[in-house]
C-alpha cells in the first residue's frame, strides 16, 4: 500500500455516512485516517464497535481517541487484526483500494469477515470522468496532491471495473450512486466531443452519464435480500414532529440497501420496483367518507400493504368535528404504527394490527452548551401550548426577577409566551424554523421548560421534548404529566407538579450550574444508550416485511372491517 500521501482531510464523506447501515453492531473502517467516518457515525449508533485500520501512525492516534478499536499497520500486509467472532456488519472503504496494490485480494479476503447480512461500502474515483480524458488529450496528464490524480494511486477504476471486483470477491451488488458534482462541465465536455463519440459508436447521453460522475459508491452484501419499498406521504413539517415520525425514520431505513424508501404526494404514489413488496404509510391522514375510501382504493390496486401513521389521541379528531364512526383513518388501513403505549391502547379498538415505534433521535447533536456557569439560557419552543405555560407565568417572572441576568430565556414561535415574559433577559426567533434550526437553537441552552397541564389529551403525548434535550446535554424541567414516565427525577431530568415545585427546583438548577450540567449529562447517556433510531430499525424492517408476508390475511380483515372498501 502507498501511503506517502498524509495530509488527510478531517471530515466525514457525507454522502459515505448516509449508506452505513445505521443497525450495525460492528463496522471496520479501512484506512480511517483520523478517524472522522466512525466519530460522526457513533453519533447516530452510540453502541456500535467501530474499527479502524490507518498505517499513518500520527492520523491512527487521532482516530484511537475516537474509535473502538484502531489497528496501525498495513492492511495488505496483515490478517484481520480485530477479534470479529460474529463477523464485521459494514466494511467501508472511503478512497482506500486505488491506494492498494492488490485490492482485489484485499477484498476478497475481507468479505470473508463479514456477518450473514454484511454490507460493503466502497467510495472510489471515476477514472471515466471527464477531467482525465481531457488532460490527456491536451497533453496536460500529470499527478496532483490529492483527487483524482494523487500520485499515491496506484489503481485505477470505472463503475464497471469495481463492480466486477467485487463480484469478484463474491459479493452481490446492490447499487451504485455518484456523489454530487456540479454537471456544467461535464455536459460542455460532451457537447463538444458529441461528434468524435458518434463516430466511435457511443452515445453521447450514455457517455454523459459514465463522465459526470467524479467518485461514486458502490454498496454491496454478502448475500442477496429481497428488496422491499417504503413509500410515504407526510404533512408540511411543523415543531419537528414530521420529521421525527416520517423523515428521520425513512432516512434510516434506507442505509440498509435491500430497502428503498421515498417521501412522496399520495396522487403520486407509485411503486418503483416492480416485483417487489411494497408499504404506502400515510402521515395522519384525515380519510373521511368516500372520498376516504377511494384514496384506500386507489393504493389496493397498486397492492399496497397501507399503513396510518398517527401520534395523537383519536380525541384529536373528535374534537374538530370529525365523527368517529364515520372516520377511516385508523380503520380504514391494514395497520397503524404510533408513538406511545398509551396511543396504541386508544387505537387499537379501531385496528389491532397495530405496532408501536417511540419517538428516537437520529443523531446526537454535537455539545456546545453550559460554556458560561454565570447564566444559564432556558429555552421554550412548542406548538399550541398557552394553556399549559400560562398558570407557570408567575414563577417564571418572580424567578427572573430575583435572579436577574442569571437567568436569561430564549423563545422560539410563541409569541405570547415570549411577551409574557417580564424580564429584559430574553430573546425571540419569531418563525417556525425547520427542524435542524430548532435542534440548534435548543443545543445552545442550557435548560429546557417542558409544560404540559393534567388532561386526557396530553397524557397521551410522547416524550419527544425530553429525548430531544437529553440528546443536546440540556437539563428537562418538566411537568411530570407524561415525562414522569421517561425522566429520573433529580439524575436525568427534573420534575414539578406545581408552581412552587417549579420555582424551588429552577432556582436550585440555576444555584448549581455543574449539578445541573450532570443532570443533562445524564440525560444524554441515557438517550445515547435507549432513544436512538438505531435502535429500531430492524423492528421497523421486520414489522413492515412481516406485514407483506400476511397481507392476504390482512386484507380478508380489512374487508370484514369495511366491506365498502371492496364494493
Amino acid at each position: 500500500m502507498n501511503a506517502s500521501h498524509t495530509h488527510y482531510p478531517d471530515f466525514a464523506n457525507p454522502e459515505l455516512l448516509e449508506k452505513i447501515p445505521l443497525s450495525a453492531r460492528t463496522i471496520l473502517d479501512v484506512g480511517c485516517a483520523h478517524g472522522a467516518l466512525g466519530a460522526d457515525y457513533l453519533r447516530r449508533n452510540p453502541v456500535c464497535r467501530v474499527l479502524g485500520i490507518e498505517m499513518d501512525k500520527e492520523a491512527a492516534s487521532h482516530a484511537q481517541a475516537r474509535l473502538s478499536e484502531v489497528f496501525v499497520g498495513d492492511v495488505e500486509k496483515t490478517q484481520m487484526p480485530f477479534e470479529v467472532p460474529d463477523g464485521i456488519d459494514c466494511i467501508i472503504y472511503g478512497d482506500v483500494l486505488e491506494h492498494l496494490t492488490d485490492p482485489w485480494a484485499v477484498l476478497k479476503e475481507h468479505a470473508k469477515y463479514l456477518s450473514p447480512h454484511g454490507t460493503v461500502l466502497v467510495c472510489m474515483p471515476n477514472i471515466e470522468h471527464w477531467s482525465f480524458v481531457a488532460r490527456v488529450l491536451t497533453g496536460n496528464f500529470d499527478y496532483d496532491e490529492q483527487g483524482l490524480f494523487d500520485r499515491t494511486h496506484l489503481r485505477w477504476f470505472t463503475p464497471r471495473t469495481m463492480a466486477r471486483a467485487l463480484t469478484d470477491a463474491g459479493l452481490e451488488l446492490s447499487d451504485a450512486a455518484p456523489r454530487p458534482i456540479a454537471l456544467g462541465p461535464a455536459e460542455k465536455f460532451t457537447a463538444a466531443m458529441a461528434p468524435a463519440l458518434e463516430t466511435l459508436g457511443v452515445d453521447p447521453k450514455e457517455y454523459l452519464n459514465r463522465c459526470a460522475p467524479l467518485q461514486v459508491i458502490w454498496r454491496a452484501r454478502k448475500v442477496v435480500q429481497q428488496r422491499l419499498e417504503v413509500n410515504a406521504t407526510m404533512l408540511a413539517p411543523q415543531g419537528g414532529v414530521s420529521d421525527v415520525r416520517v423523515v428521520e425514520p425513512l432516512r434510516a431505513l434506507r442505509t440498509d440497501s435491500a430497502l428503498l424508501t421515498s417521501i412522496i404526494a399520495e396522487q403520486d404514489l407509485r411503486p418503483r420496483l416492480a416485483e417487489a413488496p411494497r408499504i404506502a404509510i400515510l402521515h395522519r391522514p384525515l380519510l373521511v367518507g368516500e372520498a376516504g375510501l377511494a384514496r384506500v382504493r386507489a393504493l389496493l390496486k397498486q397492492d399496497y400493504v397501507v399503513v396510518s401513521e398517527f401520534d395523537d389521541h383519536p380525541m384529536f379528531m373528535e374534537e374538530r368535528g370529525v365523527k368517529m364512526e364515520d372516520l377511516l383513518t385508523f380503520r380504514g388501513v391494514h395497520a397503524v404504527q404510533t408513538s406511545t403505549p398509551t396511543l396504541a391502547e386508544a387505537l387499537l379498538r379501531e385496528n389491532a394490527e397495530l405496532a408501536v415505534f417511540p419517538n428516537a433521535v437520529f443523531e446526537l447533536p454535537r455539545v456546545r452548551n453550559f460554556q458560561d456557569t454565570e447564566h444559564l439560557t432556558m429555552f421554550f419552543g412548542a406548538l399550541n401550548r398557552q394553556k399549559d405555560w400560562a398558570p407557570l407565568m408567575p414563577v417564571l417572572n418572580e424567578v427572573a426577577r430575583a435572579v436577574g441576568d442569571r437567568l436569561r430565556f430564549r423563545v422560539v414561535f410563541d409569541e405570547a409566551f415570549f411577551n409574557a415574559l417580564e424580564t429584559p433577559h430574553k430573546s425571540f426567533e419569531p418563525e417556525l424554523v425547520d427542524y435542524a434550526s430548532y435542534l440548534n437553537e435548543l443545543s445552545a441552552a442550557d435548560i429546557s421548560f417542558m409544560p404540559l397541564g393534567d388532561t386526557p389529551f396530553n397524557r397521551a403525548k410522547s416524550d419527544l421534548k425530553f429525548i430531544e434535550a437529553g440528546a443536546a446535554r440540556v437539563c428537562a424541567l418538566a411537568s411530570h404529566v407524561v415525562y414522569e414516565g421517561s425522566i429520573q427525577d433529580g439524575t436525568t431530568g427534573v420534575l414539578f407538579r406545581s408552581p412552587a415545585e417549579l420555582r424551588a427546583t429552577l432556582l436550585r438548577l440555576l444555584a448549581y450550574p455543574e449539578a445541573t450540567r450532570r443532570i443533562a449529562d445524564a440525560a444524554r447517556a441515557y438517550v445515547a444508550q435507549n432513544r436512538m433510531m438505531a435502535y429500531q430499525v430492524q423492528a421497523r424492517s421486520d414489522w413492515y416485511r412481516a406485514l407483506w408476508e400476511r397481507r392476504a390475511e390482512l386484507n380478508e380483515a380489512l374487508k370484514q372491517r369495511v366491506p365498502e372498501l371492496f364494493a
